[in-house]
């Protein structure tokens, strides 16, 4: 709590007590974790890369020349792609929703509130922001027990390069969910992460709620970001995910057939959100106190599932680079029992090859036991199922997206898991 004490100029200051919580040696004190923080000077990579270099996983291709930003190539940072105005690639693009029936859902405009039609049949199109819904196709948990799947949300960011040497320093690595204008604005961390032996997602262009977009509009902000990460990289992910889980069957069907298999994180009825609110003190919402005893709840609740989990943090932004390298990754490593940390892809038992179109090994979708499992039932927050094997929507779920079989006969094995 903190006390009000005056000065001698007769104004008012807060005193804010220190904090019982402690962290790593060189951490922040929590107390001073928040929105308004002084922010650290940005870290550039610690290795250069030159063309041709190679990860260290077989069959990797080399990496590309150097990314050149070109701006008539690419649409504004932080907007909304306007498909209007790159008529060719969206032309090509398009194409690849042909013969995939995509559920004809109204746009949302992102709330539960503001979108009463969507929100009475969000069991049915499985939306997950109103009621934590999910399909088969969703990858939600990593399958055994005491894994944790880590992963980073919205960089890469200017202080990305401190999580990166952290997670060196204690060898971990983590999938990191990418933005597009992050990528052309930061290809050299990009290079960093995947380098280093990190798994790389696409997280949309502009970071925007994808089921307030239309058809055109979704295709945009996944395709820029995967070919951003293509010039980048040399790879092409096959995974995604949505800004802050906003998904439902529309979004489903169109990043299937765009080759690109939902992963989200973990939400039960019994153990609740695996968000560890690391955004909300970026934003001013909570302190970082508050985001650590979340966190420090996700840690007992895991004991709570038969399955693994998925935890959702972020790189972007200073305090929540400080959170997981001061406080949160190291909690984790020294916990009791003991966690298996692993980016989601390993996580799930699959060659890194198989996350990157170029690579791998599953060139066929959809297969008939693949097509068993994405008309399974649907997974919602009170742990009720309904068999929506009967639903039309669930055929666009069926058709079109190719590289992503191997993928979803893992998800299958999740959903008998949970």
């Amino acid at each position: 709590m903190s006390s009000s004490t005056s000065s001698p100029t007769g104004t008012t200051t807060t005193q804010t007590p220190p904090s019982t919580i402690t962290g790593a040696p060189d951490a922040i004190p929590i107390n001073q974790v928040t929105s308004g923080m002084s922010s650290g000077t940005p870290i550039p990579p610690s290795t250069t890369y030159p063309p041709g270099s190679r990860p260290t996983w077989d069959g990797a291709p080399p990496l590309p020349s150097p990314f050149v930003y070109k701006k008539e190539e690419w649409p504004i940072q932080d907007h909304v792609v306007d498909p209007s105005l790159f008529p060719d690639r969206m032309a090509i693009w398009m194409k690849e929703l042909e013969g995939v029936d995509i559920p004809n859902i109204p746009q949302t405009d992102g709330t539960c509130a503001g979108s009463p039609d969507n929100f009475a049949k969000a069991a049915d199109n499985a939306w997950w922001s109103c009621g934590g819904h999910t399909r088969p196709t969703d990858i939600t948990a990593c399958p055994t027990k005491y894994t944790w799947g880590v992963s980073f949300d919205d960089g890469p960011g200017p202080y990305t390069g401190k999580l990166l040497k952290f997670l060196d320093e204690k060898d971990v690595k983590a999938t990191f969910f990418v933005v597009g204008s992050r990528v052309i604005e930061r290809p050299s961390i990009l290079i960093e992460e995947y380098m280093s032996g990190h798994e790389i997602s696409v997280h949309t262009w502009s970071h925007r709620l994808l089921t307030t977009l239309t058809n055109e509009q979704i295709v945009a902000e996944l395709a820029f970001t995967r070919e951003a990460i293509k010039r980048v990289l040399g790879v092409t992910p096959t995974t995604m995910r949505p800004p802050q889980g906003d998904i439902d069957d529309r979004v489903r069907a169109i990043s299937l057939a765009l080759g690109l298999v939902p992963i989200m994180w973990t939400s039960t009825p019994t153990a609740g959100k695996f968000d560890t609110n690391d955004w909300r003190v970026a934003g001013g919402y909570v302190t970082g106190e508050q985001s650590y005893n979340t966190f420090q709840s996700i840690l007992g609740n895991a004991s709570l599932l038969d399955t693994g989990f998925i935890v959702l943090q972020h790189d972007v932004h200073f305090a929540t680079v400080e959170l997981a390298t001061g406080y949160t990754l190291d909690a984790a490593l020294t916990h009791q029992p003991k966690f298996t940390l692993q980016p989601i892809g390993e996580c799930l038992g699959l060659p890194t090859s198989n996350l990157y179109v170029e690579t791998t090994f599953n060139k066929t979708f959809p297969s008939d036991k693949t097509k068993a499992s994405v008309t399974g039932a649907v997974q919602s927050k009170n742990g009720t199922s309904s068999d929506t094997s009967n639903n039309t929507n669930n055929s666009a779920l069926v058709a079109g997206a190719p590289f992503v079989s191997g993928l979803l006969s893992v998800v299958g094995l999740l959903v008998t898991l949970l």
